[in-house]
């Protein structure tokens, strides 16, 4: 099998996938959804391996087919683009798996899954999509997706919180629509490959960088995500390790680390505000008090880390960045996975009426132990290694006022994770409690727990996948084309 046709797999099978989930609802088949939503996003990520050794000796391929002058199809299989694409696909795969037992006893099991399906596919166009106008339309997709399944369980409040994050996010994807079209009256192109090296104009940035920031709920457009945790505990692990918050990184790596050029002051705006909400969040995070908010806010902090990491403009902080969205992956889906077994063992998500849970949710203890120390950047865990990375490159890009203010957040997320395991797992029980519960569920969080620390012992293996997709090194590769 070709890259190009493994590529196109990746892409089309959970997206038109999809479309068999309801006919096997509306043929009565409710229970078979679960099953084919786990094969469909399951074959996504395993046709991402094939890829991972091409792009690991340095290749990368680009294809491109013309459907309307100055709109193509264009896709582009490179290490940032496999590697988005199988931490993606493999986080989402288990939250499938985990979803059997989570969602079993709703009504509306096919509509869940068809959405979940084309979530993680509309995740899998962008990432190997190299046209704005391409990129832009599965942004949307991915918008759409996230909407309806913030509002699943269709109360009021949980409506009107789900019509909050399309509003912001949407918003923002308008403006990022207007900023490409300026790209295209500078340039004549929506082609990022082609548009690599030229500078961006002001307006154009702001334009963009108000769509990556809504979906990547930066401060002070991050106010949807804490709100979103009114959706399904799986809807939200989705949310925040595995497809969506993820997407305005990648939109920033993609068009910005590997294509467009901004200017030094532009860039410093980006790093402070990144700052900020990385620093702001995790003040939030320590004041919180129901467990997915909490982890929330948390998201929130350790994107805008992230952002300092691509827009430090550096060899270390790109890889710091890019490591970091994988270890932030495995743990973040871990915490609100386990956030979810305890929801469904406590019937609160108000950590102050936990406490004790460690005597009953031993392995959910565990995992939420391994999953929080990575997030807290403790060592040898892969978050701790990230995050290094990150603020070396800080200081190898010569910010080191915002680098020893990035040391102060990351002290702070130490603060409130330490604080969320003790008032949750410690001390005397102080409200209702049950065993851990579904096996899948407990089996599922125990193999993310297990992925971080496996993440921290192989770091070798994505930290050369990084530094393959390191921008500087990129335009070095060979590449081939298919026309």
């Amino acid at each position: 099998m070709g890259i190009q046709t493994n590529a196109l797999l990746v892409i089309s099978i959970p997206l038109l996938g999809s479309l068999l989930i309801p006919l096997l609802g509306w043929a009565g088949l409710k229970k078979a959804t679960g099953p084919l939503t786990v094969i469909l996003i399951g074959a996504a990520n395993i046709l991402t391996w094939p890829l991972l050794l091409p792009v690991l000796h340095g290749g990368m391929w680009h294809w491109s087919y013309g459907l309307y002058r100055w709109i193509s199809l264009s896709l582009t299989v490179d290490a940032l683009a496999v590697f988005m694409a199988f931490t993606a696909s493999l986080i989402a795969t288990l939250i499938a798996i985990y979803s059997l037992g989570y969602i079993e006893h709703t009504d509306d099991e096919p509509e869940y899954y068809f959405i979940v399906t084309l979530f993680l596919g509309a995740m899998m166009g962008l990432v190997f999509s190299t046209n704005l106008i391409f990129l832009y339309l599965f942004w949307e997709i991915a918008a759409l997706a996230c909407w309806r399944l913030i509002g699943y369980y269709r109360e009021p409040d949980y409506i009107w919180k789900a019509d909050k994050a399309f509003l912001v996010t949407f918003g923002g994807a308008v403006l990022m629509l207007f900023g490409f079209v300026l790209v295209f009256l500078q340039y004549g192109t929506f082609e990022i490959t082609e548009l690599r090296g030229h500078e961006i104009g002001t307006v154009a940035l702001v334009l963009i960088m108000a769509g990556v920031f809504s979906k990547s709920a930066t401060v002070p457009l991050h106010t949807w995500l804490p709100d979103a945790g009114v959706a399904p505990s799986t809807i939200t692990s989705l949310l925040h390790a595995a497809i969506l918050v993820k997407i305005g990184l990648y939109g920033f790596a993609r068009m910005f680390c590997n294509g467009m050029v901004i200017s030094p002051r532009a860039q410093t705006g980006i790093l402070i505000i990144a700052l900020a909400s990385a620093f702001i969040s995790a003040c939030a995070a320590l004041k919180e008090t129901n467990i997915k908010r909490m982890l929330a806010y948390s998201t929130v902090s350790q994107i805008g880390y992230t952002f300092l990491g691509l827009a430090a403009f550096t060899h270390n902080g790109y890889i710091g960045a890019l490591l970091y969205i994988m270890a932030h992956g495995f743990a973040k889906g871990g915490l609100f996975l386990c956030a979810g077994i305890i929801e469904h063992g406590t019937h609160t998500k108000d950590m102050t009426k936990m406490g004790g849970l460690i005597k009953k949710m031993p392995i959910t203890a565990i995992a939420y132990a391994i999953c929080a120390l990575s997030i807290a950047g403790i060592p040898p865990m892969a978050g701790f290694f990230s995050k290094w990375f990150v603020i070396s490159g800080l200081v190898e890009g010569g910010h080191k006022v915002i680098a020893t203010l990035a040391i102060l957040t990351a002290v702070l997320t130490l603060f409130y994770m330490m604080k969320s395991f003790h008032v949750v797992f410690l001390g005397e029980s102080r409200g209702e409690s049950h065993a851990e519960g579904v096996p899948v569920m407990v089996t599922v969080v125990a193999i993310l727990a297990g992925l971080t620390i496996l993440t921290s012992i192989l770091l070798q293996l994505p930290y050369h996948l990084a530094s393959v997709a390191d921008g500087e090194r990129l335009l070095k590769l060979a590449t081939l084309v298919w026309r």
